[in-house]
């Protein structure tokens, strides 16, 4: 999130030395994201790209006036965007109108070369839900509004998803809602969890290919979850962070706790257990792709729809 980015400036520590000097930090993240829309499509060409947040790579500089980067348009399907106009600064309270102006020019650019936009709200009255679907819905955007930012809920209301659809969803361009469901900790087991995402008719469905740290979510419930409640075909994504290292996750090594690798940063003072990486480092893209058990291969082998790639915005950390 870019306002959690920005606190971090403030710790950015002594580790980032004269050999990052000349890296261009918003170029790398595009490289990071290319190279990886390119090696899943190695294995899947229908798979759906998604970065959330850090808009300002859309552009060629980063800056909203300027034209669009066409090869980083190219590599992807779609974009996510945070806090578009509720829970900027506060859940539940609207985004400053400025902040919401800023961030739509990038996200308009997006729609008009056909990438879909992915804004997620966090807020809970019914006023504020019902504000944010019909902003979303006007500027030709896709919402969902999260009653928590721990991503831990089916929303109760509404009791249907905003702007329903009957149609078969077999293409991000098809979809029209979508739900958010990252942290399963309110489910006793994943069969619990896919029992009742399968109840419902969005659209798509973004979720952790972990149930728990070391239980992943199998093929089997990975397929079940891509059939709505209507019999329609929906879309499932799976949560990838690429910016951050998270020492929940398999690949985290215990020595690093002692022993930290070059290209471990500091941990985020918002997320305990996530530290900032040097994303265009060889050994954190090892982890991330490449083999059989890097992250994105375990992604493609259980037979996920797409990726959403979190912490884009990691280039604001070093810059």
């Amino acid at each position: 999130m870019k306002k959690l980015l920005l606190l971090a400036v403030a710790f950015l520590s002594i580790s980032c030395s004269d050999d990052i000097e000349d890296v261009d930090f918003k170029e790398e993240m595009r490289k990071f994201v290319i190279e990886i829309a390119n090696y899943a499509h190695t294995v899947d060409n229908d798979f759906i790209i998604i970065p959330q947040n850090g808009q300002e790579l859309i552009t060629s500089t980063g800056e909203p006036d300027a034209s669009v980067h066409h090869n980083y348009i190219n590599a992807i399907d779609g974009v996510g965007r945070e806090d578009l106009y509720f829970g900027y600064d506060n859940d539940n309270e609207p985004t400053n109108e400025q902040d919401t102006e800023y961030l739509t020019v990038f996200l308009d650019k997006c729609t008009a070369n056909s990438i879909a936009v992915l804004v997620t709200d966090y807020c809970w009255t019914t006023a504020s839900v019902d504000l944010s679907y019909q902003k979303n819905f006007a500027k030709g955007y896709i919402g969902f509004a999260a009653p928590s930012r721990e991503l831990d809920q089916v929303p109760t209301y509404p009791t249907e998803p905003y702007n329903s659809n009957e149609e078969e969803v077999n293409s991000l361009s098809e979809a029209k809602n979508f739900l958010y469901l990252l942290n399963p900790s309110n489910f006793s087991s994943p069969s619990e969890m896919v029992n009742l995402v399968s109840q419902t008719n969005y659209d798509l469905i973004i979720i952790d290919l972990f149930f728990s740290d070391n239980l992943e979510l199998t093929s089997e419930q990975v397929a079940a979850l891509k059939t709505k409640h209507n019999q329609h075909s929906r879309l499932v994504v799976c949560y990838m962070s690429i910016g951050e290292a998270e020492d929940y996750r398999f690949y985290w090594d215990e020595s690093w706790n002692t022993d930290e690798p070059e290209w471990l940063e500091a941990e985020n003072p918002d997320w305990e257990g996530n530290y900032k990486v040097r994303y265009w480092n060889n050994y954190w893209k090892s982890i991330i792709y490449g083999s059989q058990d890097a992250y994105l291969d375990k992604i493609l082998a259980k037979g996920f729809d797409g990726v959403y790639l979190d912490i884009i915005d990691a280039f604001e950390y070093f810059e």
